[in-house]
């Protein structure tokens, strides 16, 4: 079977599913009332529908409101809530930086983001500041929640877990801040597990949206689709390969993807990618050693497919620092050959299991 032809082009970004979190008020948007006024304020039952609905699809939230950040905290752990919003920014600060300032602590574009509040100067306050942010009116949420941008690609197994996820890595990063030794005792302190597996059935609906989403360290920036990851993981010429890292947090996931074609005498590398989720890991060569092993254990050479986008620098350095070499380019496209004389092995502040 014969790998599906590369296409070389960088993906544009969808409009499906940009929107990967949503910026509330609360006044008078997530509940009926102004707190301050009545402590016995009650949430709107349409927005709560839409918050848990979004959530289970994998949509972030947060929060932005003019408001005592006790009270209102307080408030939302009464109705329930509070587990849901992540990095909420209440105070009495420009809606705008609260904003900023929770797309910093999430990694996250601002043109990933749409803020929603009932009153016209806050909406215009946070687009004249933010233009990349969507502003959507607390009227006007039955109608937009629905539409293409707020409806995410790909809804898969992890789609649920990804706010679980994401407060996983708050709490990463908090103890990263307040830790004073090297980077590497903090990974060591981790108790990081990465798991290689064959793609499962299962697996393909994260393995396409894998190849979506991820830019920066995806070596040809080339998509494939659920039908066609399915036939190369049923293909006896290719390996698929999934990798999964968790840590004494929680997981992360599947983080990564391999695509080998077995040939004589050299396999080919058509595709490798990491989340860039797990980039500060540390774990970006763990994959890519192991295909390394596997190849010189069955005999043969190892080529790489490297496709240079623009964006997938952090991927050309890690196939130059687990040995590659190129040995012949076509414009943008290069073949990178490994040197499997000197493998790297993976970091020693990380587990590695390998299943099937």
């Amino acid at each position: 079977m014969t790998s599906p032809t590369l296409d070389t082009s960088a993906p544009a970004k969808p409009v499906q599913g940009r929107i990967k979190c949503i910026v509330w008020d609360l006044d008078h948007t997530l509940w009926d009332g102004i707190l301050l006024e009545d402590p016995d304020v009650a949430p709107r039952p349409a927005v709560i529908e839409h918050i848990r609905r979004l959530d289970a699809m994998g949509v972030l939230h947060s929060i932005a409101s003019r408001n005592d950040h006790e009270t209102a905290m307080a408030a939302l752990e009464r109705f329930g809530l509070a587990d849901m919003f992540l990095c909420p920014q209440i105070g009495w600060n420009p809606k705008s930086s609260s904003i900023r300032h929770i797309a910093e602590r999430l990694n996250l574009g601002l043109d990933a983001f749409a803020f929603i509040d009932d009153q016209d100067f806050e909406l215009a306050e946070v687009g004249h500041a933010l233009p990349e942010v969507t502003c959507v009116h607390a009227d006007d949420i039955d109608e937009t929640l629905v539409r293409p941008e707020f409806r995410p690609r790909f809804v898969t197994d992890e789609s649920a877990q990804r706010r679980a996820m994401y407060r996983s890595q708050l709490a990463r990063d908090e103890v990263r801040s307040d830790f004073t030794g090297t980077d590497e005792e903090f990974l060591a302190g981790l108790d990081m597990t990465f798991t290689i597996a064959p793609a499962q059935r299962e697996d393909l609906q994260r393995a396409e949206e894998l190849t979506v989403r991820t830019n920066q360290l995806n070596s040809t920036g080339r998509t494939y689709s659920y039908d066609e990851l399915d036939a190369l993981r049923g293909s006896p010429d290719h390996l698929l390969l999934v990798a999964s890292l968790t840590d004494r947090f929680g997981s992360y996931g599947k983080i990564g993807l391999a695509l080998v074609e077995k040939g004589s005498p050299d396999w080919h590398l058509n595709m490798l990618l990491m989340s860039c989720r797990v980039m500060s890991r540390g774990v970006g060569t763990v994959l890519l050693g192991h295909l390394m092993e596997r190849a010189r254990d069955a005999g043969a050479g190892l080529l790489a497919d490297f496709v240079e986008t623009g964006r997938n620098r952090m991927m050309q350095i890690t196939y130059a620092f687990s040995g590659f070499r190129e040995v012949a380019r076509d414009g943008s496209r290069v073949t990178l050959a490994a040197d499997l004389s000197a493998v790297q092995p993976a970091p020693s502040y990380v587990r590695l299991e390998v299943t099937g």
